[in-house]
């Protein structure tokens, strides 16, 4: 993860994104560099706009919270009384158990 994270800080700084400062970056934080890592990650984002997939990325993870909040919103305008009539409807066949037929009306 520290890959990924060294190749972000370098897009957001402005400065190339290849294996030396890739390198430089990974040794200032401390770490070990891993060369076959190194050389991986520029592979797989040799082409790739950087700047492009972080909103991509910004847009798909942004679209759910969205979602969430209208449910919320949409349950805070539920009446009590329809809230009541989902239930009673859930557990009206308790009447036919319990209830003789011509008592289920007092009920």
């Amino acid at each position: 993860m520290e890959y990924i994270y060294a190749c972000l800080l370098l897009h957001k700084l402005g400065q190339p994104v290849n294996e030396e400062n890739l390198k430089k970056v990974i040794t200032a934080a401390g770490a070990q560099v891993d060369e076959s890592k190194v050389k991986t990650l520029i592979a797989a984002l040799n082409g790739v706009d950087i700047s492009a997939e972080m909103e991509k990325a910004v847009l798909v993870g942004s679209a759910p919270a969205a979602s969430v909040e209208k449910k919320e919103e949409k349950k805070a305008e539920e009446k009590p009384a329809e809230s009541a009539a989902g239930l009673a409807s859930l557990f009206g066949w308790v009447n036919f158990i319990i209830c003789p037929k011509n008592e289920s009306s007092l009920v």
